[in-house]
């Protein structure tokens, strides 16, 4: 899913690298959080799977360790049926297509517009997500007119649906950022996360962008002293404010 956009430089191999989380940081929100919403609303018999199993389920979001479990049997109940990793691709573009106006409110003007300029000065940029990466990749592509490389999570048949693999996240992002062929110096990294700290301590030049309020004195204490740490317009989320 695609349409035309802007035209930029070819970025060169040995151009400065550039990352971008996705979620909070170009996305006001969890756009993977949204999409599985959709899908188990998609039917009345995957929203009582997903309540049966919340329970067990919904407290282990909240932990690191038990994360990708707890997301992963959510994806499991809006995804039972699915065959193929083809399939789940062919429902975000569905997904994407039919909700772009919402998606487009949530995407951040003032984040899309350092990424456009990232690719006018012709840096090599990629998004780094724990989303599917053709979430990623379908918003940017049809409701911004962004064709730029996604890093995501993997996923695949298992089970009777397709759910996560291997997570795109925290040290599991930065290897899979290298198996696809970003090798070299960080030159700025951008992200929200804490979770994605070792992408942010990789960098030569972190940005620390719409981190929740409580993690702020965090990223202060750990990462290098006047590192940027911005609110890009998540009214309910910490950093310095844009100017005006």
């Amino acid at each position: 899913m695609s349409l035309a956009g802007p035209r930029y430089p070819q970025a060169k191999a040995d151009a400065p690298l550039v990352v971008f989380d996705f979620d909070h940081t170009l996305y006001d929100g969890d756009s993977g959080s949204h999409l599985f919403v959709w899908m188990i609303r998609r039917a009345w018999w995957r929203r009582v799977l997903a309540l049966l199993i919340a329970p067990v389920f919904a407290p282990m979001i909240a932990f690191l360790p038990t994360r990708r479990a707890g997301i992963s049997a959510f994806v499991w109940a809006g995804t039972i049926g699915l065959k193929r990793r083809r399939d789940l691709d062919e429902l975000i573009d569905r997904y994407v297509a039919g909700n772009a106006d919402a998606i487009r409110r949530r995407l951040l003007p003032h984040a899309l517009d350092v990424l456009h300029r990232h690719r006018e000065a012709g840096d090599r940029v990629v998004i780094a997500t724990g989303a599917p990466p053709e979430l990623a990749r379908a918003i940017l592509a049809f409701v911004a007119h962004e064709d730029v490389p996604v890093v995501g999570t993997e996923v695949g048949p298992r089970f009777g649906a397709v759910i996560a693999r291997r997570h795109c996240h925290h040290a599991m992002k930065m290897r899979m950022l290298r198996e696809a062929g970003f090798a070299g110096e960080i030159a700025i990294a951008y992200s929200d996360s804490s979770a994605d700290l070792p992408l942010l301590q990789a960098a030569r030049r972190p940005v620390v962008v719409n981190p929740k309020p409580d993690r702020v004195e965090f990223f202060r204490r750990t990462l290098p002293p006047g590192t940027p740490i911005l609110n890009w317009g998540c009214p309910d989320r910490g950093g310095e404010p844009l100017p005006g």
